[in-house]
């Protein structure tokens, strides 16, 4: 999957703290990527878009 024109940016779910930072990236055609900021060369975790916006609707925001 070539990645070279995603816009990375940090969700506004991770950790204030620095510590536990998940990047994403909404931009591609058909596919959203996510990964650890702490590896941006790691893996990535690719969704649907129908999916992801699933999954981001049914997760709890913190208080």
């Amino acid at each position: 999957m070539d990645l070279s024109d995603a816009r990375w940016r940090k969700s506004i779910r991770s950790n204030g703290g620095g510590g536990a930072c998940v990047e994403v990236a909404d931009n591609l055609s058909g596919v959203v990527v996510v990964r650890d900021s702490k590896d941006p060369g790691g893996p990535v975790l690719a969704f649907d878009p129908d999916a992801w916006r699933a999954f981001v609707v049914g997760t709890p925001r913190r208080p």
